[in-house]
């Protein structure tokens, strides 16, 4: 899948140059002895470690996990925490040589810092989930800084990572392998790649199961298993089945409000985003989820009024779980 190169270097808390390659595509490099794998759009060197290059993004996954959940804490002790760890992380980064004991001790020093932070334990806010096409998702340009919008109206924004795109990638394959010819030495390698995956989010998921207030990711095969109820697993266009299966896992987390963003016109989402919508209301009603397109065309006022009614529901829900006795 290609990952545009805005997207990216926006996300990876600015930190740019080689980690990019020149087509604007996201380059990942995989530790092997020699030759290249190209899988879909995505090229796959051998020859450095994958977690010299793959730090940046767990590493933002993890600072927008933090950041997200410090919504009962006081804003600026939490922007600071996390000007004092992109700062570190950053250091980490310009080394010439990969420390994963160092990436260790970074990611259970983030998770502990956000977790010690003082927030109310008595206030309840709404939680609400961003899953949709992974521009629209993770570019707050592209979502009319939806995050900030959440977080102004009272509610906690939960966004699922990065990471999980390219494990979806990466997984896809194995159903190509068996239904559709592909080679079977291309499900090996898709097997491998996600492992690696998962060796690099392994320092992260560890400490947020420590955590008092997080929670580590799930795995990709769980989600795939949560999607094929609803669609089928060759549903691999743009986000595919993978959208299905974020939605669903929300809200086995206990995140019932979800908001699907997607462009104008975009087909695949409205096959496995809005087209699913009714389906999941039916097994989970107690979900409360819209579709909303974002497009230079679209009435930015039609967003906003669609996210006060979601975020309305969400807060009666909310009032009758906190007061059972009215």
């Amino acid at each position: 899948q290609q990952i545009p190169r805005q997207l990216f270097s926006s996300y990876v808390l600015g930190i740019k140059g080689e980690r990019l390659s020149n087509t604007g595509h996201l380059t990942v490099i995989v530790k092997k002895e020699s030759s290249v794998y190209r899988l879909g759009q995505c090229v796959f060197r051998c020859g450095k470690p994958l977690g010299d290059r793959q730090d940046p993004v767990r590493r933002a996954d993890l600072f927008r996990k933090k950041l997200a959940g410090a919504h009962n804490s006081v804003t600026r002790p939490a922007n600071r925490l996390h000007e004092k760890w992109k700062k570190r992380c950053i250091r980490a980064l310009s080394r010439d040589s990969l420390n994963m004991g160092l990436f260790r001790k970074i990611c259970q020093g983030i998770v502990e810092d956000f977790d010690n932070l003082p927030i109310d334990e008595d206030l309840k806010k709404p939680r609400v989930g961003i899953v949709g096409e992974i521009l629209v998702k993770f570019l707050p340009l592209a979502n009319n800084r939806l995050v900030e919008l959440l977080e102004s109206e009272g509610a906690e924004a939960v966004m699922p990572d990065l990471l999980d795109f390219l494990s979806y990638t990466f997984y896809n394959n194995q159903y190509k392998v068996r239904y559709l010819g592909v080679r079977k030495k291309e499900k090996y390698v898709s097997i491998a790649l996600t492992k690696a995956i998962d060796l690099i989010r392994m320092p992260a998921a560890n400490a947020l199961k420590k955590s008092r207030h997080f929670e580590p990711p799930a795995h990709i095969d769980k989600l795939a298993e949560y999607a094929k109820p609803f669609v089928s697993i060759g549903n691999q266009c743009g986000e595919g089945w993978f959208l299905t299966g974020e939605m669903i896992e929300l809200i086995h987390s206990g995140v019932n409000n979800i908001i699907c963003t997607q462009p104008f016109a975009c087909l695949p989402n409205h096959v496995v985003g809005r087209g699913v919508i009714k389906s999941l209301r039916s097994s989970f009603p107690e979900a409360n989820i819209i579709a909303i397109d974002y497009d230079p065309s679209a009435s930015e006022v039609n967003q906003l009024n669609r996210i006060k009614l979601l975020l309305s529901n969400a807060l009666k829900k909310l009032d009758q779980e906190t007061s059972p006795e009215q």
